[in-house]
């Protein structure tokens, strides 16, 4: 008899092979046999018209603090993701001394919009050293959970406050201790490390990422210390502003480490078609080391939500509306419905000298309505200013009222990135080059404006199945294969991504006909009751992690298989026939 078998699914199994009927047997939380079994199990699901699939592994999430207090690891575990990699961007908890942790938290809190008065309630700090916080989070959780080492932390941890100061550079003797850092949290457990070189990543004060402007020499030393380690990737993050340079930095990076790096890829609005060109000269500073380097893509527009309840939305900077902003939700709201408030804030203008806050509330014709279903890639017919121009109304009437439906709890949309030409043309043509793999959820982050640790979900429906053009559509076993086999390979984790014998039974099975990101909400269930967006999805019927069911139709089982990937995993040896 075996633990558990799934009868009947048709098998994508993470290679990009065609699917098949088969059965799925799991024993010792590995898959024994992919076919026809017999045996019974003790426990079995019913797959009929379902697809059976690997766990999706999420390569870029921000569970650092989260992993602390929360089992479950939501809502990345939701869009049947069975295994995330956090420590990205640079930013994370360790290694950390007592006086550095408000530093740290104001850092995160800043770069990904993670509330730091969450993070210091939430977090235990019963840890320094990076080898310390690893066995402080191996503990059990719903999925698997893998650590980088942040280049942020580990900088003001051997620098002190000189870390953060971007004028001063590390001795020589500092970047040597870096770099034996590095090599002692890869041999602990982490996957590597993470980098950030874009301006765009503040603490909540304003001050720049500490990693923004390291030199060449300290980039170097973290590098070597994978050297010595003789394992491990590079998390690489850059505004490339000075392309050809930042380029040459890359290589050199790449050339002292000897190991995989991947680079986050979007397209702005400001250079719509620079990403092609970072793409290329990463393949051939590949082609030139013989050594990986990945582009992290996502598969939809990176985009904010605008609501009532977040941090961001059209009415902000409006005077009228400040009187309003700190009342309780259901108050605001009953105050919001008021005709006279209402006409006191359609008549009034924001003041601001935020470019991207006046923005938000002038220029309509980027800001869409969500939808319910959400809709990622609305047409210029589909914006505020399109539907208030059909109506005879002003954009903000529209906006205000888009806003107060479903109780005061319904999203707009601004696309930030990937969306310049009004599409999603540029990310399919991402998506496509083998170069790169869906990525950049950022689950457990942006807690107040950005939803995006949905895309396994979009991946597949938008991709695999919902596009407006039947030609622009991927076949479901290449986009199965992109976030399984494919991102976990990324980061080393080859014994995961393929539903064939010898490999770990995290599985997925899914009923594609329903498969759907919900609308996302607003909780308040975070410590000290933190706000946070959550979406949740319909159609995954089972997850399954270590061959033990977690989630049956998004409902937690109260399993707790999951636990702390501790460095990069051989593939399982092929079965002898």
């Amino acid at each position: 008899m075996h633990d558990l078998v799934i009868r009947g699914g048709l098998v994508v199994d993470g290679t990009g092979a065609a699917p098949r009927q088969a059965d799925v047997a799991v024993d010792d939380g590995h898959i024994t046999a992919v076919g026809e079994v017999s045996e019974p199990g003790r426990r079995e699901i019913d797959a009929a018209g379902m697809l059976v699939t690997p766990g999706f592994v999420d390569i870029h999430t921000h569970y650092d603090g989260q992993v602390t207090w929360d089992a479950l690891l939501t809502p990345s575990s939701l869009h049947g993701v069975t295994t995330v990699v956090m420590g990205n961007c640079g930013v994370g908890f360790a290694p950390v001394k007592p006086e550095q942790r408000d530093w740290l938290i104001s850092l995160m809190e800043g770069v990904e919009d993670i509330p730091g008065s969450v993070l210091a309630e939430g977090m235990t700090w019963n840890w320094e050293s990076f080898p310390d916080y690893l066995d402080a989070i191996d503990t059990p959780h719903a999925i698997d959970f893998a650590a980088q080492l942040p280049h942020g932390a580990l900088r003001t941890y051997v620098m002190g406050e000189r870390g953060g100061d971007h004028l001063v550079r590390p001795t020589d003797d500092e970047i040597d201790r870096m770099g034996d850092l590095v090599a002692e949290a890869v041999e602990a457990g982490a996957l590597g490390w993470s980098t950030s070189r874009t301006a765009v990543h503040k603490t909540s004060n304003g001050e720049p990422t500490p990693s923004l402007t390291a030199s060449r020499d300290e980039l170097i030393g973290l590098a070597r210390g994978l050297a010595k380690a003789g394992a491990g990737v590079v998390d690489f993050i850059s505004d490339f502003m000075e392309e050809p340079a930042e380029m040459t930095l890359v290589s050199e990076i790449v050339e002292a480490a000897q190991r995989p790096m991947s680079v986050s890829i979007v397209q702005s609005d400001r250079a719509p078609d620079k990403w092609r060109s970072l793409l290329d000269g990463l393949a051939e500073v590949s082609a030139q080391h013989n050594i990986p380097i990945t582009g992290q893509v996502a598969p939809r527009a990176v985009g904010i939500m605008l609501g009532w309840e977040l941090s961001w939305h059209p009415f902000m900077a409006y005077p009228s509306y400040s009187a309003l902003a700190d009342l309780p939700r259901e108050e605001r709201v009953k105050q919001l419905r008021r005709p006279e408030v209402k006409a006191a804030i359609l008549a009034d203008s924001p003041v601001t000298d935020s470019d991207f806050v006046a923005r938000l509330s002038t220029q309509f014709e980027h800001v869409y309505l969500l939808g319910d279903p959400p809709n990622y890639e609305p047409g210029p017919g589909d914006s505020v200013a399109a539907l208030a121009e059909r109506s005879g109304v002003s954009a903000v009437e529209v906006a205000y009222d888009a806003m107060m439906a479903q109780d005061g709890r319904a999203l707009l949309y601004f696309p930030m990135l990937n969306y310049a030409g009004g599409n999603l043309d540029a990310v399919r043509e991402m998506l496509a080059r083998p170069d790169t793999v869906p990525a950049l959820g950022d689950g457990g982050a942006h807690c107040g404006a950005i939803c995006d640790a949905s895309f396994p979900t979009t991946l597949l429906t938008h991709w695999g199945r919902d596009h407006r053009n039947s030609e622009s559509l991927f076949p479901v076993e290449w986009l199965i294969k992109r976030h399984t086999v494919d991102t976990a390979a990324v980061v080393g984790l080859l014994d995961r991504g393929q539903v064939r014998p010898g490999y770990r039974a995290d599985l997925n099975v899914i009923d594609f006909d329903r498969l759907q990101a919900d609308h996302p909400e607003v909780l308040y269930d975070l410590p000290t009751g933190g706000r946070r967006l959550m979406q949740t999805a319909t159609g995954y019927v089972a997850t399954v992690v270590a061959g033990e069911v977690v989630f049956e139709e998004g409902e937690h089982t109260g399993a707790l298989p999951g636990r702390l990937v501790r460095g990069a995993k051989t593939a399982p040896e092929p079965a002898v026939s």
